[in-house]
């Protein structure tokens, strides 16, 4: 088993092109840390994250190299952040772009996929290594449902569930309680 296991081959995307301002609507909506960057032919450019526009609010002098250690002398308000924000909203997102990211190709064996995953500690492109197009994009949420699911047969694309196919080899869902918690997760066998 692949990377495809676990990959949604539907993410939402952005383009260089896109807006600061169209992205963080994206980001915000669908409350995600990071989206992908492609171009029109779909190639992988690299990721926008919720920390780079961060970046664009916080006051220069936190930010710089050789900046302030400490801000805490800073009286910036929510009006002020807003301000800073509104600057850059029309300017594209490419301004914003991380092309510093680790990927994995679709056929990248499973349990090498999900060390990957452990140790990027963030969203996960899973990128044709011949093309370098962008086939999906793997999230903690991704991996845990398909882990959760309890399937023994999970190579088909979530896209196709509930659309005539079925997920095979379900095991019943067990009720957990941890530290007060109650979550539910497939029996172990």
């Amino acid at each position: 088993m692949t990377a495809r296991l676990f990959m949604d081959p539907n993410p939402v995307l952005v383009h260089p092109s896109d807006t600061i301002g169209v992205t963080a609507g994206k980001i915000m909506q669908r409350r995600y840390r990071s989206l992908p960057v492609v171009d029109d032919d779909h190639r992988f450019l690299g990721v926008v994250t919720v920390n780079s526009m961060l970046y664009l609010v916080l006051p220069k002098a936190a930010t710089m190299k050789m900046g302030v250690d400490s801000i805490a002398y800073f009286d910036t308000t929510l009006d002020d952040l807003r301000s800073r924000l509104r600057r850059h909203i029309d300017k594209p997102v490419s301004v914003c772009l991380d092309e510093d990211v680790v990927v994995v190709d679709p056929n990248t064996p499973q349990l090498e996929t999900l060390l990957t995953l452990h140790h990027a500690k963030s969203n996960l492109p899973v990128v044709d290594k011949t093309s370098g197009r962008l086939e999906g994009m793997i999230s903690y949420y991704d991996v845990g449902a398909a882990i959760l699911n309890g399937s023994q047969k999970l190579e088909q694309p979530r896209a196709m569930a509930g659309k005539g196919t079925e997920i095979s080899n379900r095991v019943p869902p067990v009720k957990l309680q941890c530290e007060g918690f109650i979550s539910y997760r497939a029996g172990c066998g």
